[in-house]
């Protein structure tokens, strides 16, 4: 997988040319090499995909994303066969046992709260409520049957964005952290299918109609990194601006901390899930979870 980040919204026509991107604007013409894209964000509607192109980004396993009007993701470009071991991968994905499941769901949304918990130490959030997250992380259940993930939520998001925040309403705030989520799913969801991993065989989401129910389950633990960036930029704001949706891009080129180490968002996704595979694979309990503060990627 590539490094390089690339938000394309001015171009008329994207094409394959000698194994590099080439984005044309009117009479001028940028190649980027194919190999060093890890995401591509195509941010105008109006511009123009060849297939050739199509192909070699699938072959390189580039995140690709097309936004539409509203210039939020709107399509995902994925590879239909993304690793030579992809049929027996998903031969043992289908027989992931129940039990194991429910265990690792309590484990996921205990990380998740936890990392919630870290976002709001770092901007000096509550310490009542902080300790009232703590309380919910030690009596999550096996497959959070009573829903300590929820109620986490809710305190959470009020305590950040404050007591009338809703999350889903239409303001600048559900703005960007849709579009972060968004950007994070899609990174996510490539590099499932990467690992020769169906997207849509999650651990406990399961709607019928998610193409992404296992993304889903893998975004939890990341989703406080999103909502950082948003309480310190957005909250103030109006308007859901084009600097945001770069920043939120750019997020992803950052590094986080993960089996005690700092690694590129993409590689500790990456080891999380080489962890969960593990778990069901070998009944190797040590997920690797992340921790949520970034890093820049010189550090």
């Amino acid at each position: 997988m590539g490094h390089r980040i690339i938000y394309v919204e001015k171009c008329e026509y994207l094409r394959l040319y000698l194994d590099n991107l080439k984005v044309e604007i009117k009479d001028n013409e940028i190649l980027f090499p194919i190999s060093d894209i890890q995401i591509l964000v195509i941010d105008n509607y109006k511009s123009s995909l060849s297939v050739p192109l199509i192909n070699k980004l699938t072959d390189n396993n580039v995140c690709t994303i097309i936004c539409g009007v509203d210039h939020l993701p709107k399509s995902y470009i994925l590879p239909m066969n993304g690793n030579f071991a992809a049929s027996g991968n998903i031969a043992k994905q289908i027989k992931w046992e129940q039990e194991k499941k429910d265990k690792l769901h309590a484990a996921i949304v205990k990380a998740k709260i936890l990392n919630q918990i870290e976002i709001l130490k770092e901007n000096n959030c509550s310490f009542e409520v902080c300790q009232k997250l703590y309380d919910f992380v030690y009596t999550v259940q096996i497959g959070d049957q009573t829903n300590r993930e929820g109620l986490a939520a809710k305190m959470y998001f009020r305590e950040l964005f404050g007591p009338d925040f809703v999350r889903f309403d239409e303001d600048v705030i559900n703005a960007g952290l849709n579009y972060g989520y968004s950007i994070f799913r899609s990174l996510i969801t490539s590099i499932i299918v990467a690992k020769g991993y169906l997207p849509n065989l999650g651990i406990f989401h399961r709607g019928k109609n998610n193409m992404f129910n296992l993304s889903d389950d893998i975004i939890e633990v990341f989703r406080p990194i999103v909502d950082n960036y948003v309480y310190n930029n957005l909250t103030d704001e109006i308007l859901f601006k084009q600097q945001h949706r770069e920043d939120l891009i750019n997020l992803t080129n950052n590094k986080i901390m993960i089996d005690h180490r700092k690694q590129t968002i993409a590689n500790a996704i990456g080891l999380y899930l080489d962890s969960i595979f593990r778990y069901f694979d070998e009944d190797d309990e040590g997920i690797l979870f992340p921790d949520p503060v970034i890093y820049p990627n010189d550090i």
